[in-house]
């Protein structure tokens, strides 16, 4: 696993041993950046159930300003920490050791961009969902992208169907990506 592009580029990235967390394939990273290309610079990115903080530092390599990468496993946040180093934005980025709930419903910072990325076979997208919508994290221009093994990343959780459109839906394996903004008129 490393940095694809930007002044990170080529930097290879520590991961978590084990299968406790599953790294976002190489290939569905270079397709949500290339969906993203020109949306990263001086953005604010959120990357909750981080696992290494690969996400947020492609980000950050690739323009983003700031990230925030909150993870629960303090094994995660040593790896994630390791890989700020690596990547030498250290300036550029905090990490959270917390549930992304608890995270969710201590903090008011808005993001840009954010990452939901849970256990595939967990209901966290739709928590997460829910609880960015009343924290007021997110604004009409905020991107919301969600990977799950699920198609629909609304399934179980109709009656957020209506506070979002899919702007953008594409499948690498068995990995599912979609493309979120909050609907205005919600906000």
């Amino acid at each position: 696993m490393r940095i694809i592009t930007g002044k990170a580029r080529g930097v290879n990235l520590v991961t978590l041993a084990g299968e406790n967390t599953r790294p976002t394939a190489e290939r569905t990273k270079e397709a949500v950046f290339s969906m993203l290309q020109f949306e990263l610079e001086g953005r604010r990115v959120l990357d909750l159930f981080a696992g290494s903080g690969q996400m947020a530092l492609e980000a950050l390599s690739r323009g983003a300003e700031f990230a925030v990468m909150v993870d629960s496993s303090k094994e995660a946040v040593r790896v994630i920490e390791k890989n700020v180093e690596k990547t030498k934005m250290k300036e550029s980025c905090r990490v959270i050791c917390s549930s992304a709930a608890d995270y969710l419903k201590r903090q008011q910072d808005r993001f840009d961009i954010i990452w939901l990325d849970p256990p595939y076979d967990s209901n966290l997208i739709g928590e997460s969902l829910s609880l960015l919508l009343k924290g007021g994290f997110v604004k009409p221009t905020t991107t919301i992208v969600c990977e799950s093994r699920a198609e629909d990343v609304f399934e179980g959780n109709e009656s957020l169907r209506e506070c979002f459109t899919v702007r953008r839906k594409a499948k690498y394996g068995i990995a599912h990506v979609t493309l979120l903004t909050p609907n205005a008129d919600i906000l």
